[in-house]
């Protein structure tokens, strides 16, 4: 069925509603023990991606701490791979399976929008985590990995770092060839507008220098694996980060596919690398983890994301849970770089399926469509779905946060948290936990 514009009037929006009312599972307050449980029928599955409807909503993450925990403590998870950067979540990695800071480090997560990781809500995760680690053998430990691709100058100079320790004349190499992008390591978005302006390719560098370092032969003098690993990846990085950054000024598609490709690749890799009976959860915002095909973005848009790409490699292996809500308080900014705003959210739009969730009247629920078909069929008409990234502007919300989507194609799970606020940054005050300056490893 294609999405159209004709698919979203509120026909039979009262026996979806009743539908969705009755076969909707109620479920506890999120700190309850049972709360978790709820996602018991998609633990036998290699991947379990777990969505957000926004970026800065405590409730969202806090569900996802709570389902995590619960993976990872009674079915055997072990993986936790994030919407962020590879070296930020390579910090947070070190702290939670104890292997100490890397020298050199700087704190992570502080280029914009920096309370998508600093806040209270996720660093309670990360003590958990290094909590349930300890006294483990290093092969059980839960693992953090960062599957984006913004992380252009610390993945270079990570790349350094870690040849200057094994290879110096390597590292000098390596110098040379990221010396291409050193203009516009601070600010990568610029190097979209120097391709415009027939500056020179950067391409040919940072691939030679990635498949260097994929090589085989330097696995002999790599140490440990986990550095190893650590090395090629952000070498990879780079080299897709230059990609996307040229592509940039072209328009269109390619930015997007190229990056969601990437957090793929890199998900693919990492369970690649912790074995066959690796088991991950993702973390990622409900446009990345729902099927590109079920919504606006994939059959009109040209784009595919990693729940897509997901499905098509390990099919029923994976599950993929969008999250909602209907109204509260967000963490955003009104423009990229801008400030951190908590804003209030506008209730859900008639014609919605976030509307259509809050008048079932549950403050909390989950539906699975594949589970019940005749609320998937009474769902499947169509309709508007809100989405809100580290951006939110409320004055033009209909324009500027809903996309046209098919729910129980985009999704195998629905959670539904009907009122949330938003979270808590970490800051030098001390405003929710840790500062900022010294997370994660200053306890």
């Amino acid at each position: 069925m294609t999405i159209g514009p004709e698919t979203l009037v509120e026909a039979g929006a009262d026996e979806a509603r009743r539908l969705l009312a009755d076969r909707a599972v109620p479920l506890p307050s999120l700190d309850a023990e049972g709360f978790a449980a709820c996602c018991d029928r998609w633990a036998d599955r290699r991947v379990v991606m777990l969505g957000d409807a926004t970026h800065g909503t405590a409730e969202f993450y806090n569900a996802r701490a709570a389902i995590t925990r619960h993976l990872i403590a009674h079915h055997g998870f072990r993986i936790l791979a994030l919407e962020a950067d590879w070296p930020d979540a390579a910090q947070v990695d070190r702290f939670v399976r104890h292997r100490g800071p890397s020298p050199g480090d700087e704190p992570p997560f502080r280029r914009f929008p920096q309370w998508m990781w600093r806040n209270a809500e996720f660093e309670r995760l990360v003590h958990w985590m290094r909590d349930w680690n300890d006294g483990r053998g290093a092969g059980d430990r839960a693992a953090v990995c960062g599957l984006d691709i913004y992380s252009l100058s610390a993945s270079m100079e990570a790349v350094v770092a870690y040849l200057d320790r094994i290879d110096p004349d390597a590292a000098a190499l390596a110098r040379m060839r990221y010396g291409c992008l050193d203009p516009w390591a601070e600010e990568p978005a610029a190097y979209a507008g120097a391709m415009a302006r027939g500056y020179a390719s950067c391409e040919d560098d940072v691939i030679a220098q990635c498949r260097e370092l994929l090589e085989a032969g330097l696995s002999t003098r790599a140490g440990d694996g986990d550095d190893l690993l650590d090395a090629r990846q952000n070498a990879r990085l780079v080299a897709a980060a230059e990609a996307y950054y040229r592509g940039l000024y072209r328009g269109g598609p390619e930015g997007w596919n190229l990056r969601d490709s990437h957090m793929f690749d890199t998900l693919s890799r990492v369970l690649d690398a912790h074995g066959p009976a690796a088991k991950a959860v993702v973390w990622a915002h409900n446009s990345h983890v729902g099927d590109a095909r079920a919504t606006a973005m994939g059959q009109h848009g040209g784009e595919h994301n990693i729940g897509q790409l997901a499905r098509e490699a390990y099919g029923a292996d994976v599950a993929l849970i969008g999250f909602g809500t209907h109204d509260g308080t967000v963490a955003a900014a009104s423009d990229w770089g801008g400030p951190m705003r908590v804003k209030q959210v506008r209730p859900s739009h008639p014609g919605s399926y976030e509307r259509l969730s809050h008048d079932t009247g549950l403050p909390r629920f989950l539906v699975a469509p594949g589970e019940t078909p005749d609320l998937a069929a009474a769902l499947s008409e169509g309709r508007l779905e809100r989405f809100v990234g580290v951006i939110y502007r409320p004055e033009t919300e209909l324009r500027s946060h809903y996309a046209e989507a098919i729910l129980p194609r985009q999704f195998d799970g629905w959670v539904w948290l009907d009122r949330t606020a938003a979270v808590t940054p970490l800051d030098a005050g001390g405003g929710g936990g840790t500062p900022a300056e010294t997370w994660p490893f200053g306890l």
